[in-house]
């Protein structure tokens, strides 16, 4: 069976852009941590560019964890059911702890993920978002620290992927299949 061809777009995000909002992002968690510990939290595998970008500007001391969670599997629509294939190593009783996620569409996921590590009582809960894609929204959630606003297409680079291609550009692109 051959594999699917992808056409990329032109770029919605360039690298510059996203280097020059994590730096504020960085800044603004930051401030709003006023001298204490977080533990970052990466959703594997999308978020570790984000992640990666957003820690080096963060000027409190700063842990970090992933977690491997999916609703899509191959897809490029979320599935709504949602699976813990990796859970974090480190106890999160009593820290405060950001979720960093690549994209936030239909919100099924993390309001989940959110529910379910709220469970474990953590100080604070906040979630670091890449992308909010709120015209797929299916489940309201709240985006502490949210990079860019996309409109309702199927997005690459920077992390994200389809079928694991393309995760390594170091931009964000719309992607079809051909």
């Amino acid at each position: 069976m051959p594999d699917t061809v992808y056409r990329l777009g032109e770029t919605i995000i360039s690298e510059e852009q996203i280097r020059e909002r994590a730096a504020e992002i960085g800044r603004k968690i930051s401030e709003d941590a006023a001298g204490e510990e977080i533990l970052a939290v990466g959703i594997l595998k999308g978020a570790v560019m984000w992640m990666c970008e957003v820690i080096k500007n963060i000027s409190v001391p700063v842990k970090i964890d992933f977690m491997a969670v999916s609703s899509y599997g191959a897809a490029t629509k979320s599935s709504g059911v949602v699976r813990i294939i990796k859970d974090l190593d480190t106890a999160i009783e009593g820290r405060h702890v950001i979720i960093v996620e690549d994209i936030v569409d239909s919100g099924i996921t993390l309001s989940y993920l959110k529910e379910s590590l709220s469970a474990r009582k953590p100080k604070s809960l906040k979630i670091c978002a890449l992308l909010d894609k709120p015209a797929r929204r299916r489940a309201e959630i709240e985006i502490d620290y949210a990079g860019f606003t996309v409109g309702d297409v199927f997005i690459v680079g920077y992390g994200l992927d389809v079928d694991q291609q393309f995760r390594n550009l170091p931009y964000i692109t719309s992607v079809t299949a051909e």
